[in-house]
């Protein structure tokens, strides 16, 4: 057990029995600011704006039939889970590392809004990156929407800077208009 924020919880690798509530956890959230992307063809720019009214982002449903890495004892994959002391789910971090360029790529980390800013989702991170190393890995990878200001700031006081844009990741798909920005950071 382990205690984020004066609350108790467990992090664990997940079980297969974590699977249903990892598929229902809510991760959607409100931000009053997003990240305004200028690209060119030199690179890109980003700016915090204020939106008004704030806006509420809600992910559709995963589509794969995988069992989002539980029990999966190799470095393919692995999901981490953060159980609250009432044994509900408080968050969730499905991982995958690919061996050919040392990357630990962050599939999904979601936090039940009920156990956000309470570092729940620094201690998942934290998970990941001890994975990583394990793995060997030389850098731990995320794609994350313009819009999800709060997940921006949370990765950047974890360390990860921004390394890559794509503006047409989303086309097609309930997210267009956004557009993926990618960040990393080191896995000392």
């Amino acid at each position: 057990m382990t205690t984020a924020d004066g609350t108790t919880y467990e992090f664990r690798a997940a079980r297969r029995e974590d699977t249903d509530a990892i598929d229902a956890l809510d991760g959607s959230f409100t931000t009053s600011t997003v990240f305004r992307v200028d690209a060119t063809g030199e690179g890109f720019a980003l700016r915090e704006v204020p939106v008004d009214p704030p806006l509420t982002k809600v992910f559709p449903e995963d589509e794969s039939d995988d069992e989002d890495g539980a029990d999966d004892e190799d470095c393919a994959s692995r999901t981490f889970v953060a159980v609250a002391a009432d044994g509900g789910l408080a968050g969730f971090a499905a991982v995958s590392y690919s061996p050919w360029n040392r990357r630990l790529t962050i599939e999904d980390i979601e936090v039940a809004p009920g156990h956000r800013q309470r570092g729940v989702g620094h201690a998942l991170m934290r998970q990941a990156v001890d994975f990583a190393r394990e793995c060997g890995a030389g850098h731990v990878w995320l794609e994350v929407t313009n819009v999800n200001a709060p997940a921006i700031h949370a990765y950047r006081r974890m360390g990860f800077a921004f390394c890559g844009l794509d503006t047409t990741l989303y086309q097609g798909t309930e997210s267009e208009g956004e557009q993926a920005l990618y960040m990393s950071m080191p896995c000392p």
